[in-house]
């Protein structure tokens, strides 16, 4: 299996399920409804929803520069705003953020392993690998099923 492979492996683990750690995202997210979602019990903290929504984004934004794209997220596509807490919105972030995911976890599959040492483009020049990020992405799922994991306990 090629590092990248198993990176993509890592990926999947994270945000579907038998990591080694314990729950992954997905498993966290199962049977939330959109109320407890769009829930704020934190003043001025995120909600699961705009959390979910911030995964989606970087996940799409990581398979962007896999592609070659210079990415930025501007503060709206960072953490974008949610204004339909209908229980049909909330099933179709949840179908987006899978979406974006496996596209990601696909591409990683299948990168050579001669790509991970390279630079990611960047408008501010580059400064990490393909390999930094993409277990940085690993990382950020999981930073933040934990933020998901304690926001569904309050």
């Amino acid at each position: 299996m090629s590092e990248a492979a198993r990176i993509s492996d890592q990926l999947r683990r994270a945000f579907e399920g038998e990591a080694w750690h314990g729950d992954s995202l997905f498993e966290i997210l199962q049977g939330l409804t959109a109320a407890q979602a769009a829930a704020r019990p934190i003043k001025n903290g995120h909600t699961i929803w705009e959390l979910v929504l911030h995964i989606a984004a970087w996940d799409g934004a990581v398979l962007r520069r896999m592609g070659g794209a210079a990415v930025t997220l501007s503060d709206e596509e960072n953490f974008p705003s949610v204004t339909d807490v209908s229980e049909a919105a909330w099933r179709t972030a949840l179908a987006q953020v899978r979406r974006v995911h496996a596209e990601l976890v696909a591409a990683a599959a299948v990168l050579p392993d001669s790509r991970l040492g390279d630079m990611v483009p960047g408008k501010e020049g580059a400064h990490y690998t393909f390999y930094y990020m993409l277990h940085g992405v690993v990382q950020h799922e999981l930073y933040h099923a934990g933020q998901i994991a304690l926001l569904k306990k309050m």
